[in-house]
């Protein structure tokens, strides 16, 4: 029976707590725009800025030939959204100026006699001259040339055969398939992750600078030494945020599906699910943060720094993490935005079930319980 009671007047404490920081929120308008409006904005200048597709290619041409050949090898190749035409050029002094400058990624130089070598089925060579500054870029672009090439090599070869009376035969033809993302969209692969980055970093900010602002006015002083416990604060602060980043997440889910056409494939319940263990993983970061910080710059520059930068860089958002060194990969473990994206990818572009990424969500639970417990020692260290 005591323990009912006691059990009450927790609840009814961590239910001010709560209620007092919903009404702190709702007064504080620009803190309510950075929370509803930063999120979309990231989400727009991100997924537009971030984008591993190559399109639109700037090439220019030295065509020592000039014969008709060569203008239909060029038209092959622009035919497509993937190639531009900038400029015909007319000496090896502007292919320079043209790599040096940026004008053009790429320099097609069809040589003397193409035309010839073409018509008599001989092997006839173009030389490509790729700005490798960027080398993804120049792998992407040496890549869509190839095979253009090839399949302008292979129209010419059918074409010729058919000249002579004979048929093209394939004796094995490749008919690639791609699942769950058809068109090889990188914008399909990168939201998940973006999504993630997201709602990390505005929930670690957003309750470390809560907390720590209680220290700025004082008023930690007067929660102190109060009957509350650690454990009662850290869980009426954490509600509030919690129920605005599911706000938060929806929102982010709904500008994904109108502007970038994302749709949930799976289960809409273990999406729910897994994003709500997140949250709360997130902000269990965000309350450690509160306990080393003293400032709101202090805990806005920590919180940034160990929400966002593992986030970009060790979570699989953008780089594979299965190409990272051994150690990196274990450092990779301390980041729930790895686990979370797993999930939400295996939701949102697989339409896979819980069975596939259970272990993620129990890790992330792992995590939330370590992190918290760690966050409510060191406040009670200090309120001691």
């Amino acid at each position: 029976m005591l323990k009912k009671v006691h059990a009450k007047e927790s609840l009814t404490r961590i239910k001010a707590i709560a209620k007092k920081e919903m009404k702190q929120l709702s007064r504080d308008a620009r803190m309510l725009a950075v929370i509803f409006l930063f999120p979309v904005f990231l989400l727009v200048m991100f997924g537009y800025a971030i984008n591993f597709d190559v399109h639109h290619i700037k090439i220019a041409v030295y065509d020592h030939d000039k014969s008709s050949a060569g203008r239909s090898f060029i038209k092959s190749l622009t035919s497509s959204d993937y190639f531009d035409l900038v400029d015909y050029l007319d000496s090896d002094h502007q292919i320079k100026k043209y790599l040096d400058e940026k004008l053009a990624q790429c320099v097609i130089v069809i040589p003397k006699n193409f035309s010839r070598e073409v018509n008599s089925n001989r092997e006839a060579k173009i030389q490509y001259l790729i700005d490798g500054v960027d080398g993804n870029t120049a792998t992407v672009i040496m890549n869509y040339v190839n095979i253009a090439t090839m399949n302008f090599s292979a129209k010419l070869q059918s074409e010729f055969l058919a000249r002579n009376g004979m048929k093209v035969s394939t004796p094995v033809q490749l008919e690639p398939r791609f699942w769950f993302n058809p068109e090889l969209n990188s914008t399909m692969f990168l939201l998940p992750g973006l999504i993630g980055m997201i709602l990390i970093v505005v929930a670690v900010i957003t309750i470390a600078l809560s907390i720590v602002r209680e220290k700025e006015r004082g008023t930690i002083e007067q929660i102190n030494v109060s009957p509350l416990s650690t454990f009662e604060l850290m869980i009426g602060k954490t509600i509030p945020y919690i129920i605005i980043a599911l706000i938060n997440a929806a929102l982010i889910l709904f500008a994904g599906y109108v502007l970038f056409g994302i749709v949930i494939k799976g289960s809409f319940f273990w999406l729910s699910v897994s994003i709500l263990i997140f949250l709360f993983a997130s902000l269990c970061l965000g309350l450690l943060v509160s306990t080393i910080s003293d400032s709101q710059q202090v805990a806005f520059q920590i919180g940034t720094l160990i929400s966002m930068i593992p986030s970009l860089l060790l979570s699989g958002f953008i780089f594979p993490i299965d190409s990272m060194p051994l150690p990196v990969q274990i450092i990779t473990n301390v980041t729930p935005s790895k686990f979370f994206i797993v999930c939400l990818r295996a939701i949102l572009l697989k339409g896979e079930g819980v069975a596939v990424f259970w272990d993620q969500l129990l890790y992330l639970l792992l995590f939330s319980t370590v992190v918290l417990a760690i966050a409510a020692k060191r406040y009670a260290g200090k309120k001691g």
